[in-house]
């Protein structure tokens, strides 16, 4: 393989359930010790999926999906009617943080010792702008369940220091141009959705306006997130002189959305992950001989 001579960033798109894709794609790196990153950003599920890689702990994403994800004490419509979580991430962060933890150890001594940088995406309620949190070990738990909190499936607004902050992909979901901006000139990106998926606008633009009268920007930023979202997609398709995009995506039609708990989607999307993922890495390393 040739010598690397530009700064390379890995960014994985969150979505949710739908991020079991990047998690298979990830496992594959894992297995393979496929690992030419100097930057990696994550979104949501997306940054959730990157802490474990980082840490080396090649099961633990599916492993989570299977055994927490995927129950109704994480995701349930009846828990949301009777006045509390659609998405329970206090749950959710209570158990596997007692049951099976992230490496925080292992996971900064990499960053440390390889001299690489790893950023949470984040999305300020105060201004609706992204913030791109650098997390250590103290930190790094708490920023990748501000990141996750969909706002209206998750009921709390949670905090990054004094700032309240919500989910990453609201103001950033696939943070390409911020990844260049940082001086990355070779950029991969794991999606969740397929690569030719065109977001639009969103019916539920009234209720935001309802729901989070008190942070106008956030509501701004909610109804401009498909704006935002296809600037990122166009970056993707079209990256400006100088830059490189490799995209990873999903098919279309997988039949997992982004509360799908149906474990036969989930197996079946997350070892589409592992082919396309040992697939990159195939590519990736005959482009580089």
């Amino acid at each position: 393989m040739k010598r690397k001579t530009q700064k390379t960033a890995l960014v994985v798109e969150g979505g949710g359930m739908r991020s079991v894709f990047s998690a298979g794609v990830l496992h594959a790196f894992g297995a393979q010790g496929f690992d030419p990153f100097d930057l990696y950003i994550g979104v949501s599920a997306g940054a959730c999926n990157l802490a474990s890689h980082l840490a080396g702990q090649n099961d633990r994403n599916w492993d989570i999906i299977a055994t927490y994800s995927s129950t109704p004490n994480f995701i349930s419509a009846k828990k949301f009617l009777r006045g509390g979580h659609y998405m329970d991430l206090d749950w959710l962060w209570d158990v596997t943080m007692r049951e099976y933890r992230l490496d925080l150890s292992r996971l900064f001594t990499k960053l440390r010792r390889e001299k690489r940088e790893y950023i949470v995406v984040a999305t300020s309620a105060e201004t609706g702008s992204a913030l791109y949190l650098k997390p250590d070990a103290g930190t790094l738990e708490h920023f990748l369940k501000v990141s996750s909190s969909l706002p209206i499936l998750y009921r709390n607004m949670l905090e990054t220091g004094s700032e309240k902050a919500t989910d990453g992909g609201i103001a950033d979901s696939i943070p390409v141009i911020e990844a260049r901006r940082r001086g990355a000139a070779d950029i991969t990106v794991i999606r969740s959705r397929p690569a030719d998926y065109v977001k639009k606008g969103s019916s539920l633009t009234p209720l935001f306006s309802l729901i989070f009268r008190e942070h106008t920007r956030l509501v701004g930023a909610l109804k401009n997130r498909h704006v935002t979202y296809m600037e990122a997609v166009r970056f993707i398709q079209n990256p400006p002189k100088g830059v490189r995009v490799r995209e990873i995506a999903p098919p279309p039609n997988t039949g997992v959305g982004r509360t799908t708990r149906d474990m036969d989607f989930l197996r079946a999307l997350y070892q589409i992950g592992i082919v396309h993922g040992n697939e990159f890495i195939a590519h990736y390393k005959a482009k580089s001989s």
